[in-house]
């Protein structure tokens, strides 16, 4: 190989993120999953005002159904994003989708917006636009990391995602703190709300500032000549599609199942509820630390750690579907937390090692397939807890144990690959 053509070779290559370019597209993550969070736990208290007269039953399916839109505008937005990222560049990508968010969070303050219906449409332009940053920030981070360093990079991103869902409640708190202050007296469900809408689309324009200085130079992959391997990577990249699509389905209905706990049970108080919730995220949160501080994928095959994650989440189902005291409860919410949260990473993991030219299109097809799987499973997860009650934690096992036979069969499909663009061949 000539001098030359080594030099071309490493110009193909990008460039290593720097520290503080890895750290605002973490905190991007951050802020549009605690965007999210902040204002779900508002939502019957909007609604409530919007829609007097309403019964709880009501203002109940509606929040379910907001939450829908809203992974509706994920599912719409994300292969698109992806789709045009591959073909554009994915720096300037990332930056509109935070136009995007920015400007629908603000236009939840417009009055003549923010009827019910008006409501709807935004959230799901929201979900839309916010499609256009999760998976990007994934694509840029797999484009710009060495392999070695892949696997801890993506389980901080997982990482910053969960803290973001469980800071953005506490945006209320600053909300009660900032309305006094503000020389507004009691602190209303409606000022509670433009406060946090307000505190999102600051954090929103701050992050969409940082990254615009701070982003590596945004250009397209070169194309490449198709092959034979390429096409059959089209396989595994749709198992993996399917794995996240069954085990967000699978978390959803879990979820949901711990919220009705607390109507079909009269033992399990709500108190109880917010903490099985706690319980969860802390868990899957120490997954994705366990991942940070060790190099567990790079000494464990993905596969095998599929493989556990998938068998740790059905027992925990089990345990949840037969439980007969809360001892037994806990401990089945830690268990299927703890194997949803190993799989859900290591999936990013191996999605990444797709090539440069179908990361985009790769990554926005999990983030589609997660909000495909969630809108499903919580619909589902409705009917079946409804006819079944806790028992339906038990069916939930089924299309785990299938994704498990999946990978049985086909273990070339979860394995790490090094996919190396036309440049570097010699």
């Amino acid at each position: 190989m000539s001098t030359h053509t080594s030099a071309v070779m490493l110009s193909a290559q990008p460039a290593d993120l720097r520290p503080v370019q890895l750290a605002w597209l973490a905190v991007a993550v951050f802020v549009v999953s605690a965007g999210y969070g902040a204002l779900l736990p508002l939502l019957p208290g909007w609604l409530t005002l919007m829609m007097p007269g309403a019964t709880a039953t009501e203002i109940a399916r509606h929040v379910g159904f907001l939450s829908g839109v809203y992974a509706a505008g994920v599912l719409v937005g994300a292969p698109l994003w992806g789709v045009i990222s591959d073909r554009t560049g994915r720096s300037r990508i990332l930056i509109v989708g935070l136009v995007g968010y920015v400007a629908s969070q603000l236009l939840l303050l417009v009055p003549e917006l923010t009827s019910v219906w008006g409501l709807y449409a935004l959230r799901g332009t929201t979900g839309f636009f916010v499609a256009a940053v999760v998976p990007v920030v994934s694509a840029l981070v797999a484009e710009h990391t060495p392999e070695e360093q892949r696997a801890r990079r993506f389980a901080w991103l997982g990482a910053m995602s969960l803290l973001g869902f469980l800071f953005g409640p506490g945006l209320t708190a600053v909300a009660g703190w900032v309305g006094p202050w503000a020389g507004q007296g009691a602190v209303t469900s409606a000022l509670s709300v433009q406060v946090v809408i307000i505190l999102s689309a600051l954090l929103g324009a701050v992050m969409m500032l940082g990254l615009a200085v701070t982003l590596p130079a945004s250009r397209p992959p070169a194309p490449t000549a198709p092959s034979i391997p390429e096409v059959s990577s089209r396989g595994r990249t749709t198992a993996l599609w399917c794995l996240n699509g069954v085990v967000m389905f699978v978390l959803a209905g879990f979820e949901l199942g711990i919220v009705l706990q607390g109507q079909q049970h009269s033992n399990v108080s709500p108190r109880e509820v917010a903490l099985m919730f706690a319980e969860c995220s802390l868990v899957m949160l120490g997954i994705n630390a366990l991942l940070f501080f060790t190099s567990l994928l790079e000494k464990t095959s993905a596969r095998s750690l599929l493989g556990a994650g998938l068998i740790l989440a059905m027992v925990g189902l089990a345990v949840l579907a037969q439980h007969r005291s809360d001892a037994w409860m806990y401990l089945g919410v830690s268990l299927a937390a703890a194997g949803t949260g190993l799989v859900l990473p290591v999936i990013s993991y191996l999605a990444a090692g797709t090539s440069r030219q179908n990361l985009g299109v790769t990554m926005g097809g999990l983030a589609a397939a997660a909000g495909f799987g969630q809108t499903l499973g919580s619909s589902v997860g409705g009917w079946l807890f409804g006819a079944l009650e806790q028992r339906s934690f038990g069916w939930l096992t089924v299309p785990l144990l299938v994704m498990l036979g999946l990978l049985l069969a086909r273990p070339a499909w979860w394995s790490v690959t090094s996919v190396k663009s036309s440049h570097d061949r010699p």
